[in-house]
């Protein structure tokens, strides 16, 4: 199985185990996608943004000595977007309803993260 194969098994897993999600993206931390599963958006841009939070979160976390960056998360009034390293090479974005479980999201989400950086 390729790489790419393996990642957007990861992306089916991920979203089999939380139905309601809007949307999965793996992109580099350059900001290109890798591998998604999201309808009615830009991969492109959505890679982009992701890993341009991801960049600004490390950048925050170090500037306040808050050690290595692992997660951040924006929320708006309907949905809630969440960005997980990937080891240095990967970005994880999750996109949920506002009401979803965040520990749910959080325990699948951070395993996966495990799997794409060991990939990349």
């Amino acid at each position: 199985m390729s790489k790419q194969e393996q990642l957007q098994h990861i992306i089916d897993h991920l979203r089999s185990a939380i139905p309601e999600l809007q949307g999965v993206m793996v992109a580099s931390t350059d900001g290109l996608p890798i591998a998604y599963s999201m309808a009615g958006t830009d991969p492109t841009r959505v890679a982009a943004m992701a890993a341009t939070a991801l960049g600004l979160g490390k950048r925050i976390s170090e500037t306040l000595n808050a050690g290595t960056l692992s997660e951040t998360s924006v929320t708006g009034s309907s949905a809630q977007i969440l960005i997980y390293a990937a080891g240095t090479k990967g970005v994880l974005a999750v996109v949920a309803p506002s009401w979803s479980s965040v520990g749910l999201i959080h325990l699948e989400a951070r395993d996966a993260t495990r799997k794409i950086a060991e990939l990349l």
